[in-house]
């Protein structure tokens, strides 16, 4: 959450940081500002609200320098207010800083802030490092002014308690940024004569493909010229350059309304970059080198843990069933927010995969790491290359769906989804999958990305369902098996984007104090493939009919009969019941997608919500 742009070079950096802000607002929009370091001295303009409300601000006031850093914010600590935007000044008003994370001791540092003297203007915990910066940094008397700004940093660190990415600049040291990193993510990005800090790779892209990936407790110094990278125990840090697999067209919406429905159409394609070079023909298997582990440590594991959070979590879920279903490995789901502070057993056998599209969550990335304290070997499967996951795992699974902009996450589920198959069929073939099995799977696999353009082909349907129900009061979401998880995925979506109340419950879990809910203005959505319990899912949505409630279903090709119940049915292709959760989830994403744009709501930008979580 939060976004920081930081630019040194020998451009004006005003439309620099507000591009670059642009590109992370999904990140935050309660408020946005920047600050300039120029000859006469730092001009800060800060704005409540979007983005375009502070760049109008930028163009009344023309603040100008060729060095700046910006933040675009949300809101943990005061209100959404011109106020509480950053960055922040320390009390003499010489020194910024913008910062995204929690300082969790904030309050007791104010307090002795105060009681020498200092005043406050925001109720952030961001102005308390401020202001503690500078004080360290007016105390100093070591003759090097970037030193004495390197010094105070470390020096204010190792007084907060909580988590930082930040970005520092002091008005009589015009020529340097210093940044620092405590699980809260950030880069270099690496020019000519120029170089950036940001939390993202997606704020700098545009200028340049090649970073560096900051780790936790680095601390960096930056110039035009050149940057260097420290341990805060002040010993030089290992440093690698990585290269940006995606460029800054990638991560525009070209012809579409909105980033959501643009990456709910790149599915096809994201899932064939998933399942690129992973499966083999030969071996009737799949391929996935990254795990580091040969299929003679694979067949020792006789237990395995995933984790994560919201549609991770949901990922998760379905790969529980697809792991126990076609590999008969006992496969547990975990809450990653919920997985350090419990007490798992765990034995040398359990292996555990943690699921983030940012690789950067911090609660996923916290679980990888109790898991790792316990001795258990933690892969991660992430879309992010270089996040912090993907860099401290003992190996993992890159998911290649491109940058997702929509907070809304929905091609990096079908991504998560479809690793997590791989995975299975892996650990199958492994077990107890023939060779005949293996290249079933594969051919299914194989076919999954044309068959999701023939559901992307009843857009215009899924519309006017969405359209006629978009006044509802709630929905609830029905699955069964495998597509139970969907069902939540579903729910979350339509809350989420259109903040209409739903939730996602086993099908069979109706008749158990769900159906109480049950109402005319209240639809239920039920996903009800061609499977082992279709004739269950008819049962429950004519006990949903009974009590007039009405049904959208959600069902295989062919399968006419709800036809007969309800005039809303939305079709998908025939497929093994383990890929319909696949193919399930699209006609639910449309479906949040269009009710949301019906009602007149933010579809990209939902409020209260931001695309990388990274507070606790």
């Amino acid at each position: 959450m939060c976004g920081i742009v930081g630019y040194i070079g020998n451009r004006q950096a005003s439309s620099i940081l507000l591009d670059g802000l642009r590109r992370l607002e999904y990140r935050g929009y309660d408020s946005a500002g920047v600050a300039l370091c120029g000859a006469g001295g730092l001009q800060t303009v800060k704005k409540a609200g979007r983005i375009a409300n502070l760049g109008a601000a930028v163009e009344l006031a023309k603040p100008e320098g060729t060095v700046g850093i910006s933040h675009t914010r949300w809101a943990t600590h005061g209100a959404a207010t011109d106020e509480n935007a950053h960055p922040h000044a320390d009390q003499g008003g010489k020194l910024v800083v913008v910062h995204n994370g929690v300082i969790e001791n904030y309050q007791p540092l104010r307090d002795q802030l105060i009681a020498k003297g200092h005043s406050f203007h925001s109720q952030t915990d961001t102005e308390v490092l401020s202001h503690l910066i500078g004080a360290y940094f007016d105390e100093s008397t070591e003759k090097d002014g970037t030193q004495r700004l390197v010094d105070a940093v470390k020096l204010a660190l190792a007084s907060v308690k909580g988590t930082y990415g930040i970005a520092v600049m002091h008005a009589s040291l015009p020529d340097v940024i210093v940044g620092a990193r405590l699980g809260s993510p950030l880069i270099i990005g690496l020019g000519k004569g120029e170089h950036f800090l940001a939390s993202d790779v997606a704020a700098v892209v545009s200028h340049t493909r090649d970073v560096v990936y900051l780790n936790d407790y680095d601390i960096v110094t930056i110039t035009r010229d050149g940057y260097d990278v420290q341990s805060h125990q002040g010993v030089p840090a290992q440093v690698k350059i990585s290269r940006v697999e995606f460029s800054a067209d990638d991560a525009e919406m070209g012809e579409f309304p909105h980033f959501m429905l643009k990456e709910i159409f790149e599915q096809p394609n994201s899932l064939r970059n998933a399942m690129r070079g992973r499966l083999s023909r030969d071996e009737c298997t799949a391929v996935m080198g990254g795990l580091n582990m040969t299929p003679k440590e694979l067949v020792q594991i006789d237990r395995i843990i995933l984790a994560g959070c919201g549609t991770a979590y949901h990922a998760a879920m379905v790969g529980e069933y697809l792991i126990e279903s076609l590999a008969r490995v006992p496969t547990e789901v975990e809450i990653a927010s919920e997985f350090r502070y419990r007490n798992v057993p765990a034995n040398k056998n359990t292996l555990q995969f943690v699921l983030s599209q940012s690789g950067e969550t911090i609660d996923t990335l916290a679980a990888m790491r109790e898991g790792q304290r316990k001795g258990i070997h933690c892969l991660g499967i992430v879309n992010t290359v270089g996040s912090t996951i993907a860099r401290e795992s003992d190996g993992g699974v890159y998911i290649h769906a491109g940058p997702e902009i929509g907070v809304a996450a929905t091609k990096t589920f079908t991504s998560q989804v479809t690793i997590m198959t791989l995975l299975s069929l892996l650990l199958g073939r492994i077990h107890h999958l023939s060779s005949v099995d293996g290249l079933e799977m594969i051919d299914e696999l194989e076919a999954l990305p044309d068959k999701i353009v023939t559901i992307l082909k009843q857009a215009e349907k899924i519309k006017a369902i969405a359209e006629k129900h978009c006044n509802a009061e709630g929905m609830l979401f029905m699955g069964r098996q495998a597509n139970y998880p969907v069902a939540l995925e579903g729910a979350l979506k339509m809350k989420e984007i259109s903040y209409i109340y739903a939730s996602g419950h086993p099908s069979a879990e109706l008749k158990h104090g769900v159906i109480a809910l049950v109402k005319p203005d209240l639809p239920s959505v039920f996903i009800a493939p061609d499977d082992a319990v279709f004739d269950k899912n008819v049962s429950n949505i004519e006990e949903v009919l009974a009590r007039k409630g009405p049904v959208i279903a959600v069902t295989t090709e062919g399968r006419t009969e709800l036809e007969r119940l309800t005039e809303d049915v939305i079709y998908v292709p025939d497929c093994p019941s383990y890929l319909t959760p696949i193919l399930n989830v699209i006609p639910l994403q449309l479906l949040s997608y269009y009710t949301a744009v019906a009602r007149g709501c933010d579809v990209d930008k939902p409020r209260n919500l931001a695309k990388s979580v990274t507070v606790e």
